[in-house]
């Protein structure tokens, strides 16, 4: 039997089996190329890019309107970001340099390009905890909160003292004091200074509540004055157990229509907050605020008191004394008097105490 063979069989055989080999090598280093592009791209997105000193948390400030240039120059600046291409290729691929945030926000140590430039692009920054207390007037006030959010302390202050501003909001130059509560409060970091007003006007009516209103209204007295007598309490002492006696005795002396005759509120009117003995010439200065010249409060608060000199204004010790002076010992209290006379008597026992230390003046 005889078999009949083509003189084109082999060669397309041939031809068929270099095809089946191009295709494999061709789908071989497509493969490989893809799993090469995705371990490149999840090393971009995943693997950690964030380095911190020690693998402490930093706080990142992005200031209000900056934009993407910005973020790199505060991240770079500070060593944060490992591989600077990876994290800049994925932020324009995520479009974060069209939605950049201000606000305060926590880098950690390990953290990937992926959840950092989300962190950053949803806005979803940690507040601050601003304390403010011993505060004299609203400029002090302005510089301490200046130095915790954003906002500038010139702004703060030129709202705190804009006579229009203030009427809006129900207040004076005199009486803006009042307004805030000293405290410790979160805010979120780029806070500007409508905002920061704003917040505690809110924290005002709160700490003003149904119950200290009232107490308020037995004494005959608005939540002003009784924070512009608190201040004075404030100056008084720093001694918090016998702030209600000192509170007492002023609200003695408002009663029976008796000048206060509050030497801090002598040391207000001077302006000179490094006297540390009130004499006599001091007590012809001519201010509303000298307590010693006229009937009544001063004005508005001599500083922004404490939460605690507030409540013991309102608290009150209910004694039947009518002066008060200084221990000799210097301990920071005080002794407490019916009579004029005793208390003299009290005030020579100081005053000789100041002699024997040098304090003059």
């Amino acid at each position: 039997m005889e078999y009949y063979h083509s003189k084109y069989s082999r060669p397309r055989k041939k031809k068929k089996n270099r095809f089946r080999k191009f295709l494999f090598w061709f789908f071989f280093l497509l493969i490989l190329a893809a799993a090469g592009a995705g371990y490149y791209l999840y090393q971009v997105v995943y693997k950690p890019n964030v380095w911190t000193p020690e693998g402490k948390e930093v706080s990142v400030y992005i200031p209000t309107n900056s934009d993407f240039e910005d973020v790199k120059l505060i991240l770079y600046k500070n060593g944060l970001i490992v591989h600077r291409r990876h994290f800049e290729w994925l932020a324009e691929k995520k479009k974060y340099p069209k939605r950049v945030l201000p606000g305060r926000y926590i880098v950690k140590d390990g953290m990937n390009n992926n959840d950092l430039i989300n962190m950053l692009r949803s806005g979803k920054q940690v507040p601050v905890k601003v304390t403010f207390n011993n505060v004299r007037d609203v400029f002090q006030l302005a510089g301490i909160v200046g130095k915790q959010i954003e906002a500038d302390s010139a702004d703060i202050a030129g709202l705190l003292t804009d006579t229009v501003y203030l009427k809006q909001i129900g207040y004076t130059k005199e009486t803006i004091p009042a307004a805030f509560i000293p405290n410790t409060y979160e805010f979120y970091w780029n806070t500007d200074a409508k905002g920061f007003i704003d917040r505690m006007l809110e924290e005002h009516d709160k700490f003003w509540n149904e119950e200290r209103k009232a107490k308020a209204r037995e004494l005959g007295m608005t939540p002003v004055e009784v924070v512009t007598l608190a201040s004075i309490v404030e100056k008084e002492t720093n001694k918090n157990d016998e702030k209600p006696m000192i509170a007492g005795v002023y609200l003695n002396r408002l009663k029976y229509e008796w000048r206060l005759q509050a030497d801090p509120t002598v040391v207000y009117a001077i302006g000179d907050y490094n006297i540390r003995r009130v004499l006599n010439v001091h007590k012809e200065v001519d201010s509303p605020y000298n307590t010693y010249k006229h009937l009544g409060l001063p004005p508005g608060p001599i500083c922004i008191p404490s939460i605690s000199s507030i409540d013991a204004v309102l608290d009150y010790d209910r004694n039947k004394y009518f002066f008060f002076c200084a221990k000799d010992d210097l301990s920071g209290y005080h002794v407490f008097a019916k009579t004029n006379a005793q208390h003299r008597k009290n005030a020579k026992k100081y005053q000789e105490a100041l002699n024997k230390m040098r304090i003059y003046k």
